[in-house]
């Protein structure tokens, strides 16, 4: 058959949108003719001749390409919706990209909260990254995130793009300009929802939303991290380095502009180890980091020379001899700039108390400021520490904007004070807060109602944050009570047990240990024909789909790092708890397997059977001798 692009308009929402069809001689590719026009349907517009205005409209446009905007992408696509992803790098990740090289880090708190790693789409991508990058490759993170999303055929991704301007209809955004001077594109987005995922509030700015930057008074909110003055500074931002042995000796000279950094200098800052740069190389927190950025990357750099320079040269290090450097980041990382006011403004105080009605998400990094002056305040400790009690929800009020009402936010420009912003700002909680917001803003366009509309409706919150149990976000203290899961009617048997993991574990609702507190998993000694549990119903029952929720370790951290210290205790493959050979049987008869898993959430849709026992078979793990599960789900 001769190779076709088929075009098809699908509507959803009130919007069409024009995506690529599956070609039907090969895989499905992204419909490049809609984001580069061919020459014969190339226009301009007066003010910019040489560019070419595209036409893009979709469901929801995602402004911003970190760990935020990604999940938010990849969630509202999964859920239906057609996604414009802008990101103006070439390379999506955000600061977890090869450009910044920072691990990702969460409620775990590295290893301070053991037991307390974030499900969901985050989880997906460490898992994903973990077996097929034992090498520790930061290009091929950025390669995974890459895949992830152009592998959806829901998302189209604009690259090297940047959100210059917004046009609005009343109160609300109608659309978006964007500009690739790469491809001299144009792009005028049309949307009814939209979600600031640009860290800057790039996109909120240009809508007229209600921002704070800076850190508040103490009085304001009477919040102990808070200065006695309100201000304008926030964080500062950093560059980080990595450097090997060379197992020869391997001379250093600075660059002329390098600072001269002193064992003064580094009293409250440690430099035993080098092959992974400091997070407290950081400046510029007193400055606007945003208008400053060029200056904040000057200094950046000549401190790094200039502790590279100490390391080297001083006679302090002796051992370092024999190591160069072989990356050094050239744009800053930063952490503070604007952040979006919402209908809810988190405090400190939220995160002591850890518990919203209308809880969509889960931190738990603790409080963690830095002086603005960054690496000049040598006179004192890099940063204050103030570690909650437990981990703690996110609510999705302050998830969308307070003044405009299609726009919603996600990453570390949420509605929150300073002092608040200084927990949830790490990335592991960006992007279970980006998974919400997509989730969210897909569940608006089904249910055709506003974002507020939504978060003032217990019932469709309770439904929001059911749906996204399902997708294995984590939630302290919620569980599944979703009344189309068939498995919530059986009875279970396995067998084998190990206490204290009886098989009705499984049904429980949860699909995380407490640390130290509950287990809600079951656990089975595999024999020599491996292990299984079984769902068994009074009455047949009709099922189409089943989903698992396996065991990958939370009990450890997971991340890419180019630190020796983060990595020890970390598995840079399958994780060993976790089932890898496996298949379902109905009333005897195989229905779907699986035989090289290393994910922990998996979904099964098949033709509908009817039976009245459901059996998961384990064959296999990727090293324990113990099969584990969370929950099974049935859905007819």
């Amino acid at each position: 058959m001769k190779r076709r692009d088929l075009l098809t308009t699908l509507p959803f929402a009130g919007y069409s949108v024009v995506v690529l069809a599956q070609d039907q001689n090969g895989p499905l590719k992204p419909d490049f003719d809609r984001i580069a026009p061919p020459q014969n349907r190339r226009k301009s517009v007066p003010a910019e001749p040489n560019m070419t205005l595209v036409e893009l409209q979709c469901d929801i446009v995602v402004a911003g390409g970190g760990l935020a905007g990604v999940c938010a992408a990849l969630s509202a696509a999964r859920h239906g919706a057609k996604v414009v992803l802008v990101q103006d790098r070439s390379r999506l990740g955000g600061n977890s990209s090869s450009e910044v090289k920072m691990h990702v880090v969460g409620a775990n708190s590295h290893k301070g909260r053991p037991g307390w790693r974030e499900g969901g789409i985050v989880e997906e991508l460490r898992l994903d990254d973990a077996a097929a990058n034992p090498q520790r490759c930061w290009e091929l993170w950025d390669l995974l995130l890459y895949d992830k999303i152009v592998s959806e055929p829901n998302i189209t991704l604009l690259l090297e793009t940047t959100l210059y301007a917004v046009v609005k209809k009343g109160a609300a955004i109608d659309h978006v300009m964007a500009r690739c001077d790469k491809s001299e594109h144009l792009y005028r987005v049309r949307a009814p929802l939209f979600i600031d995922c640009t860290g800057d509030s790039r996109l909120a700015l240009e809508s007229g939303a209600e921002m704070r930057m800076g850190r508040e008074a103490r009085s304001e909110f009477n919040e102990s991290l808070a200065p006695e003055k309100a201000d304008q500074e926030t964080l500062g931002s950093s560059i980080l380095f990595t450097s090997r042995d060379y197992g020869k000796p391997m001379p250093f000279t600075p660059p002329k502009w390098a600072r001269k950094v002193t064992k003064d200098l580094l009293r409250f800052r440690g430099t035993n180890s080098w092959e992974y740069g400091y997070w407290w190389i950081e400046w510029g927190g007193n400055l606007n980091t945003i208008w400053d950025n060029e200056r904040i990357r000057f200094e950046l750099l000549a401190i790094t020379m200039g502790v590279w320079d100490y390391i080297k040269n001083s006679g302090n290090h002796p051992t370092s001899a024999t190591w160069a450097l072989d990356w050094v980041g050239m744009m800053p990382g930063k952490r503070g700039s604007r952040r979006i006011i919402g209908d809810h403004l988190v405090t400190e105080h939220d995160l002591l108390r850890g518990d919203f009605a209308d809880a969509v998400a889960m931190g738990g990094w603790p409080m963690d400021d830095h002086p603005p002056g960054g690496f000049d305040r040598s006179d004192i400790p890099p940063n204050t520490v103030l570690k909650t009690p437990e981990v703690y929800n996110l609510p999705l009020r302050a998830l969308y904007s307070k003044n405009v009402p299609n726009l919603l936010m996600a990453g570390r420009n949420i509605s929150a004070t300073h002092a608040a912003f200084t927990s949830t700002r790490v990335m592991a909680t960006c992007a279970v807060v980006g998974q919400a917001a997509g989730t969210a803003a897909a569940q608006c366009l089904q249910q055709r109602v506003s974002i507020r509309q939504l978060a003032q409706d217990k019932n469709r919150v309770s439904t929001l944050q059911q749906t996204l149990l399902r997708d294995d976000q984590s939630l302290r203290g919620f569980r599944n009570e979703d009344p189309r899961d068939l498995a919530r009617k059986a009875k279970v048997s396995a067998s084998a047990a190990e206490p204290p993991n009886p098989p009705e574990k499984i049904l429980d609702g949860f699909v995380r240990d407490i640390p130290g507190k509950e287990i809600h998993q079951w656990a089975g000694r595999m024999g020599p024909d491996g292990a299984w549990i079984e769902l068994k119903w009074d009455q047949p029952v009709s099922i189409s789909e089943v989903q698992l929720t396996f065991d990958t370790g939370f009990q450890r951290e997971l991340t890419l790092s180019s630190s020796d210290g983060t990595m020890k205790g970390i598995v840079r493959g399958p994780q060993p708890e976790t089932v890898r050979q496996y298949k379902l049987l109905a009333a005897g008869r195989e229905i779907a397997s699986q035989s090289a898993n290393h994910q922990r959430l998996r979904r099964h849709k098949f033709a509908a059977v009817t039976t009245d026992r459901l059996r998961l078979h384990i064959t296999a793990t990727n090293g324990s001798d113990l099969a584990r599960l969370f929950e099974i789900r049935c859905y007819s």
